[in-house]
């Protein structure tokens, strides 16, 4: 099989090269009707990290709406079966192997975990015949917009990040451990100044207190400064999905293709680190709520 972090990531950075943010795209597409999906497994658990990525790239490439994606066993075991000429999506795991070895010298044993990546194929629901409904309909219509609001607020709320408001420009603070954003006023819609807080919000992960993040950034543009934009990207989009949001396209960002096409042709598990520590970004921001005050806000 060729190699899993090449074949990712050279669909990543054929996405760049021709402009588009490949976390982004699902929400543009015509059959998302404005909304994006995480993708899910047959069983209805969302993927994570890279193959959110992956799929919704091949989602977006292929027209698919429906979210849902199995191997062709899993879809023979649900009485359904892959349609004859279809191709499947390249998706991974992280897996270990625990070896014990002796040293020679010393004739001691020591425990030591290799850890590997496998990938698998998937295909969508919309390549596949025999399936109920369920797995062919579309994500449900969203909640009024002033519901919502009230949930972003609580989600944020819930983080800790102290926000302050002023200015015209959004950005996160390390030395004095804050997000600033302009007035809400400021942005086109409710949306736009949540999704552009989640993006800042992700930054404010990498402090010392919570993840203590650190990709050796020195100065502007260098590899440290696009690897950590690229997670705030990330993890916006991830955060995103998970909240219904539509994510900013900001302006500002454009710049940073060049960056990250750099970091990922010199390093073809790039994405695969960027993706991962998203993740945890937003992993670490859900961990943070208080889930009973969450619902209550959103009933």
């Amino acid at each position: 099989m060729r190699d899993i972090y090449q074949n990712i990531t050279d669909q990543i950075v054929s996405a760049l090269e021709n402009g588009v943010r490949p976390w982004h795209q699902p929400w543009n597409a015509a059959h998302m009707e404005g909304r994006v999906a995480l993708p899910l497994r047959h069983n209805g658990v969302a993927y994570r990290g890279v193959n959110v990525l992956a799929l919704w790239m091949q989602a977006m490439a292929k027209g698919y709406a429906a979210p849902v994606w199995m191997t062709f066993r899993q879809a023979l075991a649900l009485g359904a079966n892959v349609r004859k000429g279809e191709k499947g999506s390249l998706v991974v795991y992280a897996d270990k192997i625990t070896r014990t070895e002796t040293n020679a010298a010393t004739n001691e044993e020591s425990i030591r975990d290799i850890h590997y990546m496998k990938g698998y194929v998937v295909f969508n629901a919309e390549q596949i015949d025999g399936l109920s409904d369920l797995y062919y309909a579309k994500p449900a219509p969203t909640t009024p917009t002033i519901q919502r609001i009230g949930r972003m607020e609580s989600f944020f709320s819930a983080t800790g990040v102290t926000v302050r408001h002023g200015g015209n420009r959004a950005y996160y603070s390390v030395s004095t451990d804050h997000v600033q954003m302009p007035p809400i006023e400021s942005f086109r819609d409710p949306e736009s100044y949540y999704a552009t807080l989640a993006h800042e919000t992700t930054h404010a992960t990498k402090h010392p207190t919570r993840l203590d993040r650190d990709f050796g950034r020195k100065r502007f543009g260098d590899e440290g400064y696009a690897m950590e934009e690229l997670v705030a990207e990330l993890g916006a989009a991830f955060l995103s999905a998970d909240l219904e949001l539509t994510p900013e396209l900001r302006d500002d960002h454009a710049s940073y293709i060049e960056h990250w096409l750099k970091v990922l042709k010199s390093d073809n598990r790039a994405i695969f680190t960027a993706a991962s520590h998203a993740q945890r970004a937003a992993d670490f921001l859900h961990s943070l709520q208080d889930k009973n005050a969450v619902q209550a806000d959103a009933a």
